[in-house]
């Protein structure tokens, strides 16, 4: 009875720890869904300096950089590769381990011997153990296989933290281009958009003049219509106008990490300097070749490659494990109750010697692979390199010409405005001429900010960090943008100072 009723209990007590066991996914509540949310939301936007003034270009970038989600979770990539340098390097010491025990039975551990010879047991019970044993250690081991591999590793830690700063460099040189160029773009929408809904608006009246006058048969249907369609192709050449505009300012927030509902002004910045270009086109690619994030982060990847190569060598070794303790027992049955120990363990797994061809040739293939990866992205480069610098040089070009053709329509436009006040041409024709002038100041500003667009591509084509190189992003953004319109105005940045330039910018 006694034993069906153990069985019972074990029985029960093993159900119920195979039910405590049972694991059920439990997708996420759409309420749990919406806390996280809104936890994201508030803290994506904590701690964000509030805009007190007017934005000018290098506070934009400054912005940027120290509130751009992307750039921080580079930041963070890289302050994580740095703890794990940090955790690489306690892998070389050697193992530390201290430990204590208490143990107890309700009878003493006793035993008795038979002798094997005479058929007839030695003595009767006896014990030589505590009914309660309290144990203490401390021992140290050390081996010296798994320290050279930890060394490895640790040198693999370092190279995998210098490939997250050239990552975070890429970032940054991806975000100054954006900004330049969405910032120029949001500022020719505050001059222009304004501009462009007040001249739709009187197209919108124009047309409606157009059919009233066409209602009242006070001139040729088909004459009415042709107006008609001209004032609404300039309202779609509005439309198009705008659709590259409007959503600028939107992206240059977002840049900033500021909302996008958020309303701020920008610094409308000088458009009479000049952009140079100072380098021969070899000196270009050469500064490229030797500063592009890619092709460091390859030449990391076939170090940490070669760190492989070494660490496969070395498990071709014996593991030689020192080992030395200090130790306590409480038994009182022992002579010593305290003692010293100290040894050493080799150990050695044949089969690594046989697998160490096979794994060298994976090794080399990945080092050939590395090599050929360079190639191509040297050859990338120096593409990339050529088409930035043609492109700025183009821009220019395309900028002098939209200057001049800016100024004959605006001379043209105000002869029409005096044509008009005499009435001696319709008011379709000064529509469209002004249209046609306000077409001509937004492309001139678009073709602009491609020109600062490009100017800030040729840079990040070469792999300079211009003036964001270890730049800390914990200072206040005025700080952080003067040091950034300091390092331009030494590369000849058009609206920070100092002007070395041969390519216009009106």
């Amino acid at each position: 009875m006694q034993q069906q009723s153990a069985r019972s209990l074990a029985s029960a007590t093993c159900v119920l720890l195979l039910a405590g066991c049972t694991v059920t996914p439990l997708p996420i509540t759409q309420l749990e869904a919406s806390i996280q949310t809104t936890s994201l939301l508030e803290r994506a936007k904590q701690d964000v300096e509030p805009v007190s003034g007017a934005i000018d270009l290098y506070e934009a970038m400054a912005r940027a950089l120290k509130y751009n989600l992307d750039h921080h979770v580079e930041i963070m990539d890289a302050a994580l590769r740095t703890r794990e340098l940090d955790l690489a390097h306690y892998s070389l010491l050697p193992n530390v381990v201290a430990g204590s025990g208490f143990a107890a039975r309700d009878s003493y551990l006793a035993s008795s011997s038979y002798n094997i010879l005479t058929n007839t047991q030695n003595f009767g019970a006896s014990t030589s153990s505590d009914r309660r044993i309290s144990t203490s250690d401390i021992a140290f081991s050390w081996n010296v296989l798994d320290f050279g591999l930890s060394y490895v590793r640790a040198r693999q830690s370092a190279d995998k933290y210098l490939i997250s700063r050239e990552n975070r460099r890429k970032i940054i040189q991806r975000v100054i281009e954006d900004v330049r160029t969405a910032y120029w773009r949001a500022v020719s929408g505050e001059r222009l958009l304004a501009r462009l809904r007040q001249l739709e608006g009187r197209a919108r009246k124009a047309q409606a003049s157009s059919r009233s006058i066409s209602a009242e048969r006070n001139t040729s249907p088909i004459t009415a219509v042709t107006y008609e369609r001209e004032l609404v192709d300039i309202r779609r050449t509005i439309h198009d106008l705008e659709r590259d505009l409007i959503v600028a300012k939107s992206q240059l927030a977002a840049l900033m990490n500021l909302p996008p509902d958020l309303k701020f002004s920008l610094v409308t910045p000088r458009r009479n300097g000049k952009l140079v270009l100072d380098l021969s086109a070899r000196d270009v690619v050469a500064t490229a070749l030797n500063n592009r994030s890619e092709l460091r982060d390859v030449w990391y990847k076939k170090r940490i490659n070669q760190h492989e190569l070494d660490a496969a060598f070395l498990e071709l070794f014996p593991g030689i494990n020192v080992i030395a303790g200090s130790n306590f027992d409480s038994n009182e049955f022992l002579y010593n109750n305290n003692w010293v120990n100290w040894g050493a363990k080799a150990a050695w797994n044949l089969l690594r010697v046989v697998q160490y061809p096979a794994k060298r040739a994976v090794i080399e293939a990945q080092d050939d692979l590395f090599d050929a990866r360079a190639r191509a992205l040297a050859m990338a480069i120096m593409t990339q390199v050529h088409v930035s610098r043609i492109k700025f040089y183009h821009f220019a070009k395309e900028l002098k010409t939209a200057n001049e053709f800016f100024d004959v329509q605006s001379r043209l436009v105000s002869l029409m405005r005096i044509e008009a006040g005499a009435e001696r041409i319709s008011e379709q024709t000064l529509i469209r001429e002004e249209m046609n002038t306000l077409v001509a100041e937004v492309k001139r500003d678009i073709i602009h900010a491609h020109l600062q667009n490009a100017y800030a591509n040729v840079f990040a084509s070469m792999g300079l960090d211009v003036g964001t190189s270890d730049l800390p992003v914990d200072q206040d953004v005025r700080l952080i943008a003067q040091a950034i319109r300091n390092a331009w105005y030494e590369h000849g940045d058009t609206n920070a100072g100092r002007l070395r330039s041969t390519a216009s910018v009106r």
